[in-house]
């Protein structure tokens, strides 16, 4: 990270959903005359602009954006792509010598810009197949010993309840003979430590939670459940990305008549919740030494960042 007093070529702003970062992000790309990148895995999908909270039209009028909007929802990207991508977008914003700032809560794209991606052989689709198998019979409470035994590092870091994560690491241990947290070790950074400084939003948990219910309920009158309707008129594989945003499946149990308009907007307030809480978790423990906002009030957190020495860039 670049140190302080000295203006990196790039700001990293992370947080949580509805903490304000697309707005901060965005008033220090006017004031810098910057470009913004997005590091949200869900505002890559052009077919949810309302759900995701993507920034609207006006607002990519006034700086440029990259990487909003660009994927369909049937097309996955990874965690690799996105990198590939924003690698291409930072080298051409530092060719024009133009400050990037880099915007988003999917925290493994922070962490694959400033640690690194490792270079994973690719798992044998017979191999993803068995374990799949094998989940499917004896349940995921059943596979986690052996990946334990294989990785506990992996082990500890992965929700209860996130099989494609379990089963992901558990092919990588099982075919390379490596766990798959010793292959991340063994990486590098895209970022220099001295082009970049980053800043994560942490408000008040009680603002935040506020912020996410104001925001689904807004969602839910300006288009995003005729957008899901859309999108689930596709008949995509629930798997892919997109059909897993927060929202979609709880909109979709509405359409089918499997929830009333308030129930499925408690589910998604709810859901919302949850996401914003795992998302401050992972910050706190990946990124512990990136100064934070700790503010709500948009005011408030410009005067955060700007102490931060981000106007001297």
């Amino acid at each position: 990270m670049a140190p302080q007093g000295v203006a990196p070529r790039i700001w990293l702003i992370a947080g949580p959903t509805a903490s304000g970062k697309s707005r901060l992000a965005l008033r220090l790309a006017q004031a810098l005359g910057g470009e913004l990148v997005n590091a949200d895995s869900m505002q890559l999908y052009r077919d949810l602009a309302i759900l995701t909270a993507r920034p609207a039209r006006e607002e990519m009028l006034v700086v440029p954006h990259h990487l909003f909007g660009v994927a369909d929802a049937a097309d996955g990207w990874s965690v690799g792509r996105w990198l590939e991508a924003a690698r291409a977008v930072l080298d051409d914003i530092a060719l024009w010598r133009r400050t990037a700032i880099v915007v988003g809560g999917t925290g493994l794209y922070f962490h694959a810009l400033t640690r690194g991606l490792a270079d994973i052989p690719p798992v044998p689709r017979a191999v993803t197949e068995r374990l799949a198998a094998e989940a499917g019979v004896a349940g995921e409470l059943a596979l986690r010993p052996r990946l334990a035994r294989l990785d506990p590092e992996a082990e500890a870091q992965i929700e209860r309840g996130d099989r494609q994560r379990l089963l992901r690491a558990l092919g990588v241990a099982e075919h390379t003979g490596r766990p798959l947290s010793a292959w991340r070790r063994d990486t590098q950074a895209t970022l220099a430590p001295g082009d970049w400084r980053g800043v994560v939003l942490e408000p008040p948990r009680e603002a935040l939670y506020d912020a996410c219910d104001a925001r689904l309920a807004s969602m839910f009158g300006a288009g995003g459940i005729e957008e899901v309707r859309a999108l689930a008129a596709r008949g995509l594989d629930p798997a892919l990305p997109a059909m897993k945003a927060v929202g979609v499946r709880e909109i979709i149990d509405l359409l089918e008549g499997r929830a009333t308009r308030a129930e499925a907007l408690k589910r998604a307030q709810r859901q919302t919740r949850r996401y914003a809480k795992r998302q401050l978790t992972w910050f706190r423990h990946q990124t512990p030494d990136w100064p934070r906002i700790t503010a709500s009030e948009p005011e408030a957190q410009w005067r955060m960042l700007t102490a931060l020495g981000a106007l001297a860039a």
